[in-house]
């Protein structure tokens, strides 16, 4: 499509033409430019040039009858309409010149009247702008502007005002020229169109019907009228098919290519507009009919080239015309409208399908043109006759250039001539590289539409070029992705085909694997013996010429006198011969998933699946080969993961080679009377094997030595897990196993089990009782040798979570903590107690947080070695304790293998002590806590202390393991940065008196006292610390030989609020029935403020009592207000007194005190009680400030 003109390939742009006042023609052109259609701007220096657009001048005699028209389309008249033929012409005056003197309107009105005599007889319209500025646009006479339009013999509208200080003045401007190039393309459509309605041309003229057509659909373009330009250029192409076989202006070939010429343009007119209306199907279905219309249009034989170059022309245009098109990708999944005669596929709204049959045709030209070329005449001949030669003034036609004096003429050309200018361009180009790049394209659209076959199919035709140019480097990576491609489909034909060029391009390389590779791949395939006879694609089969067995056979010999040394191979890059040499030896791999399976395929069964140490068992090697000549192979090298089993089979019916390195070292050498392949029959051969290595014993590839310096490496297979061979399983060969035994072929291993030898070394593991979160568990461990001398012992110890979850814990990475391990190995020590920094260098090798690796000593038989693992839980959790021991049973530690002993105890991390708190008021004295009354039933909120009142603190720590605890000691640790003041706690690191003894279940308490004189919200109590150890059984132990641990747990924050109302019951300890005491209830407010409270105390049946049942008070700010009962007590034993009830007006809120405190105790008489020294050590203070 760049080979069009622009003028074609682009749709036409109105072109207008100003004239006069050249200080704004680049402000016009500018705007016009950008204006939506735009508009192309012609400027004028000044009003000389306007005689650029004067017609030819009519002559005074009548014309003469036309002659016959010698073309259909000028080739310049769409650019003379672009660039040279103004639709409109603006001329542009000042305010002076219009309101000058007489002089300067007699030469506007000079300047109007050239303007009229040049324009009116093409019909260009006329635009007058007058030029003022916001100082005289009021200076300008009516009258003259009348003159003006008078003068110009215009409508008013078409004499502007144009002001250079108004922004909407441009805008005014541009509709204006808009309308009038828009009125005058539409008057010449119409002038075209009278003449093809009135005939006015002669009947028998086709070429002048198909160029009004061609004019009134251009004009309309120009008019955006899509569906007249259309319709138009229909017109014209269906005119232009008549002119086949009937017009005889010129000779027959240049008739031919000048109406296709002009199909093609028109072609590409109509494909342009179907496609930007977004009618891709119409599009299709054009192109299809198109195509039908001059595909057989070849013409005569000697240019038949030109008609495939042509025919390729147009699937290039369409493709790129599809690409490009926005309409095109919107609409091309939804594409399903159909014709009559034929329903549209989809790969015909695909422009990979055009660029792929672009390319076709251009081959096609390339043969013809080939064969044209080869009949011509001498190459300079045929050059010097085509010099001269150019374009001629019609659209599809050429002429000579003479040089007639100082003038020069148009000679037309002779078909001959126009062949021999033909050819003298063909040869100009590289068909090839064009060819390649419409096949890339083509390749690269079939890749984003995922489209695989297809993919393979250009990438093969574009292989296939860069190999005809010598372009193998480009060549060979396209052909081996698609010989993948056929492999995995099974395309035989096809892989045969690229597998030639392929073996060519390494011959051209001289890689002599490569060439080996493909050659051998190519006599393995599966091609029958029916197509021995000439393929039918005998043209197209490559340069391995047809499939066949005996092609086959011929590569087989090829190889094997590469192989044998006989022959070399030929490299054309280094024109050298290449041969496989002691210097030069070759190697080839194949693997379960290469292609050269089908050469040599190894398949390896143990008999036995478990086999003792040093016993023999049986292992049977299988080949196969479907190469069609019998394969002697000299000599095969079987190989197994463990080295000293590997062995070598030696050809009885071969001379012995030289030894070999493995010979001289004392292998194994073994010899079969024959080492023949025939084609898809298993060579089986049985040989027994032992190891001496427990672990696993796979057999891992045999090499097959089939010359004296090429080697063949196939990798070992199971029989049981070997995949059939791709391209031979549907072939109709019989099925053989390859082993005889059929349960060895269906269950058969390429590796064995070698049992480890019994261990003669015993591992012992012991701990007492579960572990305690805490403390150092120690484990001992025991080896003793009861058989077995231990060489080299290696003592392994791992930690294993046993629900699975792991011993780390994913939410304390810092590297500050230091249990971010929930159990942790924290070190081994040594028979005599030393511990791992004690023990030499070579002793302890490495120790992680649940992993440790240590190294025993030599043992002798009956010797025994013991250590201790220290391990500490840090969170209660269940573990298991893996311990491995490896050693050698010799002092050879090169040939012995390592016996192993594994033993493994689950042990159970439990948390010994269990410590908890709680908080009390003190005794009948109850604050009025308002956070308590804000509360919500349930919720997490922590506890509230009143300001500068006693609390009691009780923390409990109970035994929760199954075993006694000796509790020695329970302190209280503040923080004192975070209380806000100083904290004194006499006696809070004191042991206790005597260890105390908790059996399992048992909690002991201790009580300390809360008096929070801080003015702060939060109080932090601080850190309980427990010291604790186990009870010894066997002995009595003291509180400094118990080994201790200490458990800490930090008690929770809680408020501080100061009450406003406090109520404390004041009464004797006892009383005695019929004696009367006094019961005194205080409330002190601790307000500023006044407080109303309302108060009640119900009666009690045990209790006569006097005072004020209820009643409304008023207690003063920081005062206290005493209510005062008499109460005489009627029976004896625990009473409830009578219960008061307490209610504050300010804060709506009740309360009373709890039962307990208002519980007494009776006595039927007065009681006599013995005083006695009591110390009590157990309370100890606690006062925040």
């Amino acid at each position: 499509m760049e080979e069009y003109p622009e003028e074609l390939r682009t749709p036409p742009v109105t072109l207008i033409s100003v004239v006069g006042c050249p200080d704004l023609h680049s402000t016009l052109s500018k705007h016009l430019h950008s204006e939506q259609p735009p508009i192309n701007t012609l400027a004028l220096p000044d009003f000389s040039k306007i005689s650029l657009f004067s017609a030819k001048p009519d002559s005074p005699s009548p014309p003469p009858p036309p002659p016959p028209p010698s073309g259909i389309l000028k080739r310049d008249w769409l650019l003379k309409h672009r660039t040279r033929i103004p639709s409109v012409v603006a001329a542009l005056f000042s305010h002076d010149h219009l309101s000058g003197d007489p002089a300067q309107w007699l030469q506007v009105c000079s300047h109007i009247d050239q303007l009229k005599a040049i324009l009116r007889p093409r019909n260009i319209k006329l635009l007058l702008v007058v030029v003022v500025d916001s100082d005289n646009v009021d200076d300008l006479s009516e009258d003259r502007m009348l003159a003006l339009r008078k003068r110009a013999e215009l409508d008013s509208k078409y004499v502007v005002l144009f002001n250079q200080n108004d922004s909407s003045a441009l805008h005014r401007l541009g509709s204006a020229f808009a309308e009038l190039a828009n009125l005058y393309y539409r008057d010449e459509g119409r002038r075209i169109k009278l003449r093809l309605e009135k005939k006015t041309f002669n009947s028998s003229s086709i070429e002048l019907n198909i160029r009004y057509c061609f004019k009134v659909a251009v004009y309309a373009e120009f008019r955006r009228d899509w569906a007249e330009a259309l319709r138009f250029y229909d017109d014209a192409y269906h005119t232009l098919r008549q002119m086949i076989g009937t017009s005889k202006r010129l000779p027959a070939i240049q008739r031919l290519v000048e109406i296709k010429t002009v199909a093609e343009q028109l072609h590409f007119k109509i494909s342009t507009l179907l496609l930007h209306g977004g009618k891709v199907a119409e599009a299709v279905t054009w192109f299809r009919q198109h195509n039908a219309s001059y595909r057989r249009l070849i013409g005569a034989p000697e240019a038949i080239f030109l008609h495939w170059e042509w025919l390729s022309r147009q699937f290039l245009v369409f493709a790129e015309l599809l690409d490009k098109s926005s309409a095109a990708i919107k609409n091309v999944s939804s594409l399903v409208l159909a014709t009559a005669d034929k329903a549209l596929t989809e790969w015909e709204s695909r422009p990979a399908y055009y660029y792929q049959l672009a390319a076709h045709y251009l081959k096609e030209k390339r043969s013809s043109f080939e064969l044209a070329l080869s009949m011509s005449e001498t190459a300079n001949e045929i050059d010097n006759s085509a010099e001269s030669v150019l374009p001629s003034t019609y659209v599809g036609q050429f002429a000579r250039l003479l040089e007639q004096g100082d003038a020069f003429a148009l000679q037309s050309l002779t078909d001959e001539e126009y062949i021999r200018f033909a050819i003298a361009e063909g040869k100009r180009f590289q068909d090839s590289f064009e060819i390649i790049a419409l096949l890339k394209k083509s390749y690269e659209s079939y890749s984003d539409l995922k489209v695989q076959r297809m993919v393979s199919f250009c990438g093969f035709q574009m292989a296939r070029e860069h190999y005809a140019v010598g372009e193998f480097d480009n060549a060979k990576p396209l052909f081996e992705g698609i010989a993948n491609l056929y492999r995995q489909e099974g395309w035989v034909t096809l892989l045969w085909e690229v597998l030639g060029y392929l073996q060519e391009c390494a011959r051209k390389h001289g890689v002599m694997k490569d060439f080996l590779e493909y050659s051998l791949e190519m006599a393995a395939l599966p091609v029958s013996t029916g197509t021995d006879t000439q393929s039918f694609r005998f043209k197209d089969c490559g340069p391995a010429g047809p499939a066949s067995l005996a092609q086959r056979e011929v590569i087989h010999k090829e190889v094997l006198g590469l192989v044998s040394g006989e022959s070399g191979l030929a490299s054309v890059k280094n024109s050298t011969n290449l041969k496989i040499t002691g210097d030069n030896p070759l190697h080839l791999e194949i693997d379960p998933v290469s292609p050269l399976r089908l050469v040599l395929l190894a398949s390896v069964a143990f008999h036995e699946q478990m086999i003792k140490p040093n016993a023999s068992t049986l292992i049977t090697l299988s080949l196969l080969s479907q190469l069609p000549l019998t394969v002697e192979i000299e000599q095969l090298e079987v190989q197994f993961n463990q080295s000293d089993c590997n062995f070598t089979i030696m050809n009885a019916q071969r001379p012995p080679l030289a030894a070999t390195a493995e010979d001289k070292e004392g292998r194994r050498v073994e010899t079969s009377p024959s080492l023949t392949l025939s084609t898809n029959k298993w060579l089986r051969l049985t040989y027994d094997i032992k190891s001496d290595q427990s672990g696993k014993l796979e057999c891992t590839s045999v090499i097959a030595k089939m010359g004296p310096h090429f080697t063949i490496c196939c990798r070992a297979e199971s029989p049981a897990s070997m995949d059939d061979l791709p391209l031979w399983k549907f072939e109709d060969l019989v099925e053989t196993s390859p082993m005889k035994d059929p349960a060895l072929a269906f269950t058969g291993q390429k590796a064995t089990q070698v049992e480890e030898p019994d261990p003669q070394v015993d591992l012992n593991l012991g701990a007492s009782g579960p572990a305690f979160v805490g403390e150092s568990f120690i484990v001992p461990v025991n080896v003793i040798s009861m058989g077995h001398a231990v060489y080299s012992g290696e003592l392994k110890i791992n930690l294993v979570d046993v629900r699975g979850g792991g011993l780390f814990s994913p939410r304390e990475t810092e590297p500050s903590s230091m249990d971010s391990h929930h159990v942790e190995l924290l070190g081994i020590s040594g028979p005599e107690g030393e511990d791992e920094t004690q023990l030499g260098t070579d002793e302890i090798k490495k120790i992680q947080k649940s992993f440790g690796l240590v190294s025993v000593p030599f043992l002798k038989c009956g010797e025994l070695w013991s250590c201790k693992l220290e391990i500490k839980w840090h969170r209660p959790k269940p573990v298991m304790l893996y311990v491995s021991l490896g050693y050698s049973p010799h002092s050879n530690e090169s040939t012995a293998h390592k016996v192993n002993v594994h033993k493994s105890l689950q042990i159970e991390g439990k948390t010994a002590v269990v410590i908890s708190h709680q908080i009390k008021l003190p005794f009948r004295r109850d604050p009025l806590l308002l956070s308590s009354i804000k509360s919500v039933p349930d919720s997490d909120q922590p506890a509230s202390l009143p300001l500068s009142e006693k609390s009691i603190l009780i923390v409990s720590a109970k035994n929760s393991a199954e075993v006694p605890l000796h509790l020695l000691s329970m302190s209280l640790e503040l923080d004192n940065e975070g209380v806000g003041g100083s904290c004194s706690m006499p006696h809070e690191h004191e042991t206790l008196l005597d260890p105390a003894l908790l059996v399992p279940g048992e909690e002991f308490k201790k009580v300390f006292t809360v008096i929070s004189e801080a003015n702060s919200s939060k109080l932090k109590l601080g850190t309980v610390c427990v010291r604790w150890g186990r009870h010894s059984v066997n002995e009595e132990q003291s509180s400094s030989t118990v080994a201790s641990v200490l458990t800490t747990q930090t008690l929770p924050d809680v408020n501080v609020e100061l009450p406003p109302l406090v109520v404390s019951l004041d009464c004797p300890p006892y009383a005695i029935i019929g004696d009367p005491f006094t019961f005194l209830v205080k409330i002190r407010n601790q307000t500023q403020l006044l407080q109303e409270v309302k108060f009640s105390l119900a009666d009690a049946q045990s209790f006569v009592l006097s005072g004020s049942h209820n009643d409304t008070v008023f207690v003063l700010p920081k005062s206290e207000h005493i209510l005062n009962y008499k109460l005489v007590p009627l029976a004896s034993g625990i009473q409830q007194l009578p219960r008061f009830t307490l209610t504050s007006e300010r804060y709506s809120a009740g309360f009373q005190p709890s039962v307990a405190a208002s519980t007494i105790f009776v006595f039927p008489s007065k009681p006599h009680f013995k005083v006695a020294d009591v110390e009590d050590k157990r309370m100890e203070s606690l006062v925040a400030e």
